[in-house]
């Protein structure tokens, strides 16, 4: 008996071992980010690298705030991240309601062109976008980050794959019976049903568009209006050397709200599945 048990046990330390290693080469990126953060460029490149936090931290936070309006690129990132996701959960669940719980003429035709437009590399419409964005007169505002990302493909996408499987048709039915219109039946059927496939959405969404570079670069045209990680890029120092003390400290904190976020979000998805667990 206790050698038939034993085959399981051992398996069961490996498989835990392995989970413990994997989760220690995983942190190993923000460990280092830490421990550079507290530390001088000098030190930083020194050799052997140091391995436990340093005393400046302070002191590089310090010129980190003296170089960089820190809080008013955080501001702008916020503004634009948390209005994103709040359009994108609303427009792209709405859309994929549609597309997975009612037959209308054309549906599969316009989910063929959704899902082309999906394959298409965002940045080949860079230059149309501004293009447009010119026209209209939004370059160098935040209108112009927010509104072309109100809605996006993937978003539909996933959703439209999360609701077909999750909201049973006698769901919808049973709203119908009830005198619920449309939107009723999205508001208070359809939604309360996938908030897991929502907060994980919503994570992707605001991780997205907080570590977006490419696009607030060429649309924001006011250097001292910029997000933060424009913000961050231009830590350069003068004859092109780089405080990387500085530029660690800086990354080191415009990690907190993508932390904050994937907490709230992944307690979210787990509370959700394990209500389901238990009714299950």
């Amino acid at each position: 008996m206790a050698s038939t048990l034993r085959g399981p046990r051992r398996r069961g330390i490996a498989l835990h071992a392995v989970l413990v290693a994997g989760l220690l080469l995983s942190a190993f990126p923000f460990y280092w980010a830490v421990i550079m953060s507290t530390h001088t460029s000098t030190e930083i490149f020194s050799y052997p690298p140091k391995l436990l936090p340093g005393s400046h931290f302070a002191e590089n936070v310090r010129h980190l705030f003296d170089n960089i309006d820190f809080f008013g690129s955080m501001l702008n990132s916020l503004l634009v991240a948390v209005s994103v996701t709040v359009l994108v959960l609303f427009l792209d669940s709405l859309a994929a309601f549609v597309f997975a719980k009612f037959d209308f003429p054309g549906r599969k035709v316009l989910f063929a062109l959704l899902m082309a437009i999906f394959m298409v590399p965002a940045q080949l419409a860079a230059i149309p976008q501004f293009v447009i964005m010119a026209k209209i007169g939004w370059i160098g505002s935040m209108t112009a980050l927010i509104v072309p990302a109100a809605a996006n493909a993937f978003g539909i996408f996933w959703m439209r794959q999360y609701m077909k499987g999750a909201i049973h048709d006698e769901l919808l039915d049973a709203a119908k019976l009830d005198g619920a219109g449309f939107l009723r039946q999205y508001w208070h059927v359809a939604l309360p049903v996938v908030r897991p496939g929502l907060a994980f959405l919503g994570i992707f969404t605001f991780m997205a568009q907080w570590n977006d570079y490419a696009w607030p670069l060429i649309a924001l045209t006011d250097p001292d209006n910029v997000t933060l990680q424009v913000a961050l890029s231009q830590l350069n120092g003068n004859h092109g050397t780089t405080d990387y003390g500085m530029v660690m400290t800086g990354a080191l904190l415009a990690l907190v709200p993508l932390l904050i976020v994937f907490a709230v979000g992944a307690r979210q998805i787990i509370g959700d599945l394990a209500k389901g667990a238990v009714r299950g």
